[in-house]
């Protein structure tokens, strides 16, 4: 049986170059591109092997369900 899980990524743009990207819902779950889209394509190939691993040894895969996000905006007296 196959779904479809989403998940959120976060891209970080590295002052050496190219972008780190980890996935908030998936501890551990971090790697690299040189470029956006590579970065993408990274992420998606992690999360595979993420879940892949958790199912070889049977563990719960987590989910983004029921997740609210939200932005707050704060002042920082500096």
């Amino acid at each position: 049986m196959t779904r479809s899980l989403n998940y959120r990524i976060l891209l970080r743009r590295e002052p050496e170059g190219g972008y780190t990207v980890t996935v908030p819902t998936l501890p551990g779950c971090v790697t690299f591109g040189e470029t956006v889209d590579e970065a993408i394509a990274m992420a998606r190939e992690a999360i595979e092997v993420y879940i892949e691993d958790l199912q070889e040894k049977g563990e719960e895969i987590p989910t983004e369900e029921g997740l609210l996000e939200y932005t707050l905006t704060v002042e920082a007296h500096t």
